[in-house]
């Protein structure tokens, strides 16, 4: 849980942190009063709003670009991430955790990546978790062990989806989305890592729930990632 702080700001981090809590919370159980952060289903495809349906396959142009096969040692360094243009919440966040699945030592440092990954964030600050983002960023102690053997890792999605108990509670109140328009989003890929010296390297598959932002008119954001994976 988050400690109380003394510093200026600190009560507004908490209450982020709390409200992207209460955002998990509308998405796992569904709760009526928590429908602000819930979206809806069965609108006509006309709709500016109305997420496609997702499959495997579906936009998998726009998390591609991110997530190339695993580098090598000689191959060119990695740029740092850019959030892509899409009103696509479920293609947003693929793009998204292939994001945060993915650096490269070589070519820039931790601070620069974090400050990357924040720049895909919602400048809703009501919404907005940084401190969930920078989480899924390495420490600064272990980014420099890491840059010392020259590591890098990419992603490689696999699907994304609504998870069930959000696409539930929108049935239940298909109107509730008109307030925050934040979308959960439930990615699954593999995650490869390479280093100096390594003639395969590792990998694992990992899966995350994302708060995604996508107000008609406007492109989606990253609200942030949740702590706990929603089926």
């Amino acid at each position: 849980m988050a400690q109380h702080s003394t510093h200026p700001g600190g009560a507004s981090r908490v209450r982020r942190r709390a409200l992207l809590g209460t955002a998990v919370l509308a998405v796992l159980v569904a709760l009526a009063g928590l429908a602000a952060y819930l979206t809806r289903e069965g609108r006509s495809p006309s709709d500016p709003a109305s997420p496609p349906p997702s499959s495997p396959t579906a936009s998998s142009s726009t998390a591609s670009s991110s997530t190339a096969a695993p580098s090598g040692p000689h191959t060119r360094p990695r740029a740092l991430p850019v959030p892509p243009k899409t009103h696509d919440p479920i293609t947003y966040g693929k793009a998204a955790a292939a994001a945060l699945w993915s650096y490269d030592t070589r070519a820039y440092a931790q601070p620069e990546l974090r400050k990357a990954l924040r720049g895909w964030l919602t400048t809703e600050s009501k919404y907005a978790d940084p401190a969930s983002v920078d989480q899924a960023v390495p420490s600064a102690v272990l980014w420099k062990e890491m840059a010392a053997n020259k590591q890098v890792a990419t992603a490689k999605i696999n699907e994304g989806h609504f998870p069930h108990a959000f696409t539930q509670a929108l049935q239940d109140d298909p109107g509730a989305i008109t307030q925050a328009y934040v979308y959960a989003v439930t990615v699954s890929g593999k995650q490869s890592i390479r280093w100096k010296g390594s003639a395969a390297g590792g990998a694992e598959s990992r899966s995350t729930t994302l708060a995604v932002q996508c107000r008609p008119n406007h492109s989606c954001a990253l609200v942030g990632v949740m702590p706990s994976v929603a089926p």
